[in-house]
């Protein structure tokens, strides 16, 4: 059984910071990559941010330098670090966990950014 927890969403002034984090646990084996997704009512799931276990990312043009993903392989677990937020990243966002075999995802986390 794979458990993908995600934490540290929440209200935030627009211009703020929230630190979102991600730790995957139980019969997990070789994670190829970790990421996040998300998505808003009505719309298709994007991917945010990715990062393989080399440690090589990509993001979406509309994050890119204002966000930050990181991991730590140890501990199965990934963190994206979001600055300078904006009422248009007010949305839920999804972890995923990209296994040898198959993908795991969380229940989300919602980020609210107010103007």
């Amino acid at each position: 059984q794979v458990q993908v927890v995600e934490s540290g969403g929440g209200l935030v002034q627009a211009g703020g910071s929230l630190r979102l984090s991600c730790a995957a646990s139980g019969s997990i084996f070789n994670i190829d990559a970790m990421g996040w997704f998300r998505q808003a009512p009505g719309k298709q799931r994007e991917l945010v941010a990715r990062i393989t276990s080399g440690g090589s990312t990509n993001y979406a043009d509309s994050v890119k330098g204002r966000f930050t993903i990181s991991r730590d392989n140890a501990k199965n677990t990934v963190y994206l670090q979001m600055n300078s937020l904006k009422p248009e990243d007010t949305t839920v966002y999804y972890c995923v966990v990209e296994g040898r075999l198959r993908n795991y995802w969380g229940r989300g986390t919602q980020v609210t950014v107010s103007s």
